[in-house]
């Protein structure tokens, strides 16, 4: 079971969205701090909504599917606030930057991914639908159902510092103008997955 949620995790991670653009980001823009702090915001989002399917905490998954429409609004709206901050910004001056950020702007960037990882409810039916796929079926242990969320976790913690590591790599190459692209580039793709999103609430 550890196994299949590291598996899991890893892929669900793995595929392209707005967290992945973001982190990718902020590992350029802030350093690894930041970018890692970003990644263990999605991946405890991750372990909180494979928890409820898991354990089966319908009175939890009810209370989200029933505010499911403005929770993910909440999230569009951060969404495209994110879009426009990163359209706007002016590209930051790496050569005096550190990779060291405070506390504060590291909490900041860690509850930002979780809130908007966590503003996508109908997760959870995704994650209920891959375990009863990987054998958890309804009613298993709790032993079965811990150990697959801490692989879920794992797994997905696992992804993002890869994409950290792989984007400060890569730091060290890039100038103020590729900084510029990237931004814009960035906020393009998040206000796209905005519009995406806002479209899905409102079919």
């Amino acid at each position: 079971m550890l196994l299949k949620g590291i598996v899991f995790g890893f892929v669900l991670a793995a595929i392209v969205g707005p967290m992945w653009v973001l982190c990718f980001r902020r590992t350029i823009e802030q350093g690894v701090a930041a970018g890692a702090a970003s990644g263990l915001g999605i991946a405890v989002a991750d372990a909180i909504y494979g928890a409820v399917a898991a354990f089966g905490l319908t009175a939890v998954s009810g209370f989200l599917f029933a505010h499911s429409f403005w929770i993910g609004l909440a999230g569009v709206v951060f969404l495209g606030w994110l879009g426009v901050k990163a359209l706007v910004a002016p590209p930051a001056d790496l050569a005096t930057m550190s990779n060291g950020l405070a506390s504060r702007s590291l909490g900041a960037a860690f509850a930002s991914t979780l809130t908007l990882t966590l503003a996508n409810p109908p997760t959870i039916l995704a994650f209920t639908a891959m375990f009863a796929g990987l054998g958890l079926a309804a009613g298993a242990s709790y032993q079965s159902a811990a150990l697959i969320v801490a692989g879920v976790f794992a797994g997905s913690a696992a992804w993002w510092l890869i994409l950290v590591c792989g984007a400060a790599a890569l730091r060290a190459r890039v100038t103020a103008r590729v900084l510029r692209a990237i931004n814009v580039l960035s906020g393009v793709t998040i206000l796209g997955f905005a519009i995406w999103q806002l479209a899905v609430l409102l079919r």
